[in-house]
């Protein structure tokens, strides 16, 4: 038999707060925008190669039950962030995945991020034909850190 990988029971937390209310679909993503190193080859294929330190940024949308517990722990946070930005305490949060193999071992594949700030005010819609999406709030944040580790 072939290797399997067996995932679902991730957790998020943001600031120490563990979060439940997630809505549907794709509830959490994290992705990095930019690229770590940038490669330019020029005459004669000689290549010159430069570290991109904007490359360890990311971007994590967070997709939550809107005026649940866990919107209106995130709604706090960001109405400190515009109240005073210059006061703000950056935000850090761990993003852990949980990942079996099919015979009982599990491993954790964990991003631990830093240096978060939202980016985005949460948008909101009526909408008459029953649309879910106007029942969940949608954050947007960046991290300057989100080391990977697979424990």
């Amino acid at each position: 038999m072939g290797s399997a990988s067996l995932t679902g029971a991730d957790t998020l937390t943001i600031n120490n707060h563990v979060f439940a209310d997630f809505a549907d679909a794709v509830v959490a993503e994290l992705t990095w925008p930019n690229e770590i190193a940038v490669v330019k080859t020029g005459k004669n294929q000689n290549s010159i190669y430069a570290f991109n330190a904007t490359g360890s940024q990311c971007e994590f949308k967070l997709r939550v039950l809107r005026g649940g517990t866990d919107d209106k722990f995130l709604n706090g946070l960001l109405s400190q962030q515009q109240a005073d930005f210059s006061g703000f305490t950056l935000m850090i949060g761990q993003f852990i995945k949980k990942v079996g193999d099919g015979a009982g071992n599990i491993t954790s594949d964990i991003y631990t991020m830093s240096g978060g700030v939202f980016t985005k005010q949460v948008a909101g819609k009526t909408d008459a034909d029953g649309n879910t999406d106007q029942s969940v709030s949608e954050y947007m944040m960046k991290f300057t850190l989100a080391p990977r580790a697979i424990t």
